[in-house]
């Protein structure tokens, strides 16, 4: 049975055929792809469900793993590890014994089916060639033969007319001897081409289109075998885990089995037993007479007083009591060009008074939140829209110098276009020079003086914002990487004020470190609101800075600095744009980033250095 003899007319039937089988492989190779990620993802999602529930180091949780239950779950988690692992490993099998190998040999089946079908059609034109040729032999004796015909008719015509010479005749009679023997040598042409014809027909049919099919054979055959081959290695990846899975199944089985209920009953009552015997029956009281009560020295009531003290609620606790007891940061600072009479009214000192807890509640809650999201917003709208001077003096000083730094970037490009322009325009003119029939050099004159216009007032652009951009650094002396970082934040303050608002009502303050300096610690001590409910540790230094301008603290939490006034620096800016500091001991706040140059010292435990 074999296609080169059963299917010799079918040419292109077997090339759909034997495409359709190169789709289904890598159909089956999609397929395999597709389960490897499947298996991966399931170990994924499997590992981080066993990490998800696995104890916490130094935590509580550790105390719930003396129980067998809780143990026994351990067990579980650590071997739903194992079972991923297994899954991973089909995976990996899967990629290397099936898609990898099928991808490799589907690109060598490709190129030897287009190798025979190219054969095959190469011999498919060579026949239709051959048949050319011979229909055109064909005709051509066919129309010799008439012309032979007509040419005879026409001498017996000629020859039987008395009234034409005997030239006419002879001519006549030349004619039509000349018209067989043409029609004779198209006959012995034809014949021979027919023969020839003949011979490669059988030639292609029976041997050339036989060898070539029967190749195609092979080649679907073998792909139909390495298919099923692939099949089989995807059951044997599956169950050459199976043992290893087995076996982690049976260890969960064995860790359920050692679950002791009394060993763990038994554990609850070394746990939480007090040691205290049940309280006595209590005596009837007769409120007639004075009230004699007596009761065991193992009642209830002593039982329940053994070994309790008064609640204090200014004992020293690392934990908050209350939230919301942390000082609270002023709304967010002014632009630093705005004098010192723009800053909202507000207290006086940023000190607390003790207050009751609900009014300093619902007074941070409320009011403060507000009237920081309100400006927030009102800063981010006006920056959002444009509004300002072209020198952008509303700005703080580091903002506005980043932005006469930005314009004076975008000048030099734009410079540098209209110079690129004007030097292909100067080497358009060099040619139309030297050769002059390609154009006119005259005709660039008016465009190479309009750019000449256009560098010239860029230029005196660049002047002027660099002229403000000098006298912006000259007020900035110093430019430290943490000066830089500070200015970034309260940029990125104002740019993002509305999602601000919400976080202003949940930390004010952000996290600290509580760790110690290595510098001497300026310490301050607590109001008395404060010892009440959070008796903390004063923050350490952390560096130094210097007042830039003179900001009036006149919000709550703020504080009052002059120009040149170096002082401590205690909490850095955490995107808010404020930074706490401290002059002495009885005095810290916020101040404005903007306001201040700050110098962190490095080898302080709770200094950020900025990259």
């Amino acid at each position: 049975m074999s296609w080169g003899t059963e299917l010799w007319d079918q040419f292109d039937n077997l090339e759909k055929h034997t495409q359709w089988g190169i789709d289904v492989l890598e159909k089956y190779i999609k397929f395999v792809k597709e389960r490897t990620e499947i298996e991966l993802s399931y170990a994924k999602q499997l590992r981080n469900l066993s990490k998800k529930y696995q104890p916490k180091k130094n935590s509580k949780e550790e105390e719930e793993y003396r129980y067998t239950s809780t143990r026994a779950f351990l067990a579980t988690l650590n071997e739903m590890n194992d079972y991923a692992g297994q899954h991973e490993v089909i995976s990996e099998n899967m990629t290397s014994l099936i898609t990898g190998e099928l991808t490799r040999y589907v690109q060598e089946l490709k190129q030897e089916r287009k190798s025979h079908f190219h054969d095959g059609r190469k011999a498919q034109q060579h026949i239709e060639t051959c048949w050319k040729q011979l229909e055109a032999s064909k005709r051509r004796f066919e129309r010799d033969c008439k012309e032979a015909d007509r040419a005879q008719q026409y001498f017996e015509k000629m020859d039987a007319d008395i009234n034409v010479t005997k030239a006419d005749v002879e001519k006549a009679r030349q004619q039509a001897q000349l018209r067989h023997q043409m029609a004779e040598d198209s006959k012995a042409e034809y014949s021979s081409t027919l023969q020839k014809f003949n011979s490669e027909q059988h030639d292609h049919y029976y041997t050339h289109i036989p060898n070539i099919f029967q190749k195609i054979q092979e080649m679907e055959e073998r792909r139909i075998v390495r298919i099923g081959e692939s099949m089989k290695t995807f059951a044997e990846v599956d169950r050459q885990v199976i043992p290893i899975i087995g076996k982690c199944l049976d260890e969960i089985t064995k860790a359920a089995e050692s679950i002791d209920h009394k060993n763990d009953s038994q554990l609850v009552i070394e746990a939480f037993k007090s040691g205290f015997e049940p309280p006595g029956d209590i005596d009837f009281e007769d409120f007639t007479q004075p009230m004699k009560r007596t009761v065991s020295e193992s009642s209830l009531s002593n039982s329940r007083g053994d070994g309790k003290s008064e609640p204090k609620f200014g004992g020293k606790s690392k934990g908050k009591l209350w939230p919301f007891i942390k000082k609270n940061k002023p709304p967010p600072p002014p632009p630093a060009s705005a004098s010192p009479s723009a800053v909202p009214n507000g207290p006086q000192s940023p000190k607390q008074q003790k207050e009751p807890l609900s009014h300093r509640f619902n007074e941070f809650m409320t009011s403060k939140p507000k009237i920081h999201c309100f400006r927030s917003l009102k800063r981010g709208l006006s920056l959002k829209l444009g509004a300002g001077p072209e020198d952008f003096s509303n700005l703080p000083p580091e903002q506005r110098r980043k932005k006469l730094q930005q314009k004076v970037d975008e000048l030099n490009k734009d410079i540098q276009k209209e110079m690129d322009q004007r030097d292909a325009l100067t080497k358009m003119k060099d040619v139309y020079i030297k050769n002059p029939q390609m154009g006119d050099p005259a005709s660039v004159d008016h465009r190479l003086a309009e750019l000449g216009q256009n560098i010239e007032k860029l230029r005196i652009e660049v002047q002027k914002f660099e002229g403000w951009l000098a006298e912006v650094e000259g007020r900035l002396p110093m430019r430290t990487e943490q000066a830089r970082r500070q200015s970034g934040l309260y940029e990125a303050q104002n740019s993002s004020a509305v999602n601000s608002c919400a976080q202003d009502r949940e930390s004010p303050d952000g996290s600290y470190t509580e760790e110690q300096s290595q510098e001497t610690e300026m310490k301050v001590p607590a109001t008395d609101f404060d010892d009440e409910f959070d008796d903390e540790e004063p923050l350490p230094t952390i560096g130094t800075c210097k007042a830039l301008y003179t900001f009036e603290g006149q919000n709550e939490g703020t504080i009052s600095v002059a120009e040149g006034e170096m002082l401590y620096v205690i909490e850095e800016d955490k995107g808010d744009g404020w930074t706490r500091i401290r002059r002495n001991e009885d005095e810290e706040g916020y101040v404005p980033t903007s306001y201040v140059e700050v110098y962190l010292d490095k080898n302080a435990k709770g200094a950020m250095t900025y990259i």
